[in-house]
């Protein structure tokens, strides 16, 4: 199979299942800045020293292609894969991960600009795409009906992000610096 297909040059694409749709389409906006973030958490892995955040990580990236996968079926024409699809387990999964690296850090009472170790800015950058990721989806999810775990698992992935750029920065011996107002 040749990577090239030419059958995009002309600015559409086909969704699972073959419906061609332009390449400006909200679903293909969802589902690639879900592959953006996906590729952003693969820079991210290289400055995870911890095998539990390596493991959840590497996890996220797998349920990201189910996401992706999800956004990229046209449900009235096509039904989804079982790949596809997430659970409360999965959501689930993330919040245990949170709270567990959030007991171990000093709560906070101000805001934190992105940065300090090089892992932890990537981190926040990660956060800041699957921010951006969510509302594309919501906005997906505005034309159609989409499972309600799947925002939920972005909005907690966005929470896990920063708690783990957090945990770098510990990690690290880097301060954070706090908004000054």
């Amino acid at each position: 199979m040749k990577v090239y297909t030419k059958t995009g040059d002309q600015g559409t694409t086909s969704l699972v299942g073959g419906t061609r749709v332009p390449k400006t389409h909200i679903r293909l906006e969802a589902y690639g800045t879900i592959d953006e973030l996906n590729a952003h958490l693969g820079l991210l892995v290289t400055y995870l020293s911890d095998p539990d955040d390596l493991a959840t990580v590497q996890t996220v990236q797998h349920k990201l292609f189910s996401i992706g996968s999800y956004l990229a079926t046209d449900t009235d024409h096509t039904g989804l894969r079982a790949a596809s699809l997430l659970s409360a387990t999965d959501v689930a999964m993330l919040e245990a991960a949170i709270d567990r690296i959030d007991e171990a850090l000093v709560p906070i009472h101000a805001f934190i600009l992105p940065g300090g170790s090089r892992g932890a800015a990537l981190a926040h950058v990660c956060r800041t795409v699957c921010r951006r990721a969510e509302r594309r989806m919501l906005a997906l999810g505005a034309a159609t009906e989409l499972a309600p775990e799947l925002p939920a698992y972005i909005n907690r992935l966005s929470d896990y992000l920063f708690v783990l750029s957090r945990k770098i920065n510990k990690e690290t011996k880097k301060n954070e610096t706090f908004w000054s107002r």
